[in-house]
């Protein structure tokens, strides 16, 4: 599909120049004759880049440049200013509002026809980028419905946003680097880094080393200073998984490094300031570690300063059918293969199950049978003893789970109110469509503003409405 070209200038004989210019290069062209126009076209339409004049009537083409800037779904989309008599001055105004180039009428046609190219090229380089960049932290989101996981996302908004220590606390597998990541996420350090260090995988006498880094000649085999976690970490997020395996010395350390803020390179004297959030886990009671005197009492006391559980995931049995199917679009696309459905009957069996090791035992399960099953997984694909137990009990429908509050849907996909059973995924598609139709409502149909509160991209929402069949003509 070829790229989409705005050309906002308010002389009728530019605009049909660098139409021809576009159009005869393989670009679609939109037009508008003022930066007010323009603005409503770029919330409207799918626009990859703007050829914006200086010079127009009402709101000038360098103010028109600051609010696209300034709008979440616009602020990276190119913009190729153009001016009939430009200054230094203007130039460089441009350039500071975040004009991604620059060139004076009369226009030359090779000139602009390299410079859309260029950016082009590079825009789409970045959405690639964010593109991955999404996929990837998307594997790192918690996903559920259950009332466990709604109190569990309240105590996150609560505490993530302050500067406190946070100590997570649940079974293997239950997501607790999910939740420290979650935190780093919400905080006001976003924008820095998230160090990781598993307490558990690191030899006791190299954890120091890790940690806290070390100087040239310290110890054999040390040819060079090397920053610690810690100093990684600073002005971000240090997660310190499975705390409590770490060796007594080390929590000394610690423990110094959170009361005075800063931390010494082992073969050094030197103090170094470091600032960072911290927040630790462990599937240990530590508590009964502090009383068997395996681990420092006044650490325990300042890593618990905000206590948080991560719920197994027998305790949110309603979340399994939602993290399942989420599961597999996932391992279907990283394994090449088409995304298969599940019928309803491998959803109540895996739901059944009492899951030991939590949702990184069900990730694996889901895994497998994407790998082995045919085009749909049956029961035929669950491991032996889920299928001899959904031999045992086929139930017709997943059961809600006691004391849960009752659906929040809207509406009822019509098929279902008809009697007729959707398919997992149908059912979800039409309530995805019902979402987008209600969020566009909401936005005065504005693709800009929709796409920001759903937290997609105009052209993945352009595609989704296309595939649906969304026209605002239709809801008018």
């Amino acid at each position: 599909m070829s790229a989409t070209v705005l050309v906002v200038d308010d002389e009728k004989n530019i605009r049909r120049t660098l139409r021809m210019v576009l159009e005869g290069a393989g670009f679609a062209v939109l037009e508008a004759g003022s930066a007010e126009d323009g603005l409503t076209t770029l919330g409207r339409e799918d626009v990859d880049l703007v050829l914006l004049d200086i010079k127009l009537p009402g709101i000038s083409g360098v103010e028109a440049l600051q609010r696209i800037r300034a709008d979440a779904a616009t602020a990276r989309l190119p913009v190729l200013m153009i001016s009939g008599h430009a200054s230094v001055a203007e130039a460089v105004e441009a350039v500071q509002a975040g004009a991604t180039d620059f060139f004076e009428k009369p226009l030359d046609r090779d000139r602009v026809l390299v410079s859309v190219r260029n950016a082009l090229e590079m825009w789409t380089l970045h959405r690639e980028v964010e593109r991955l960049r999404a996929r990837a932290d998307q594997r790192h989101h918690m996903i559920g419905e259950s009332a466990p996981m709604a109190t569990l996302f309240a105590q996150l908004e609560k505490v993530a946003p302050t500067p406190a220590t946070v100590l997570v606390t649940g079974e293997s597998g239950t997501g607790k680097e999910l939740v420290a990541r979650a935190i780093h996420r919400l905080s006001s350090r976003a924008s820095r880094s998230f160090v990781k260090v598993n307490c558990a995988a690191i030899p006791a006498e190299l954890i120091e080393s890790e940690l806290f880094g070390f100087e040239r000649g310290a110890f054999t085999g040390a040819s060079q200073r090397r920053k610690g976690m810690f100093e990684q970490a600073s002005g971000g997020t240090l997660f310190l998984d499975e705390i409590g395996d770490m060796s007594a010395s080390a929590q000394a350390k610690v423990l110094r490094a959170i009361q005075e803020g800063e931390i010494s390179r082992v073969g050094s004297e030197r103090s170094i300031e470091v600032d960072v959030r911290l927040v630790a886990a462990t599937n240990k009671d530590l508590e009964a570690e502090v009383a068997a005197g395996r681990f420092r009492e006044d650490l325990y006391f300042r890593l618990a300063v905000v206590p948080i559980t991560s719920p197994p995931l027998r305790e949110r049995r309603e979340d399994v059918p939602l993290l399942a199917t989420t599961f597999l679009e996932a391992f279907a696309q990283d394994n090449g293969l088409k995304e298969k459905p599940i019928d309803g009957e491998v959803l109540v069996a895996l739901q059944q199950r009492t899951w030991p090791g939590n949702v990184r035992e069900l990730k694996n399960v889901v895994e497998r049978m994407v790998i082995l099953s045919g085009d749909r997984i049956t029961l035929a694909d669950l491991p032996p003893e889920d299928r001899l137990a959904a031999a045992r009990s086929r139930p017709s429908s997943i059961p809600p789970p006691s004391g849960s509050a009752p659906s929040m849907a809207p509406e009822l996909p019509r098929r279902a109110l008809e009697g007729k059973r959707l398919t997992l995924r149908e059912y979800r598609e039409q309530a995805e469509r019902q979402y987008i139709l209600e969020t566009l409502h909401e936005s005065g149909w504005n693709i800009s503003r929709a796409a920001v509160k759903l937290g997609v991209e105009r052209t993945n929402l352009h595609k989704k409405m296309r595939g649906y069949g969304i026209k605002r003509e239709d809801y008018a």
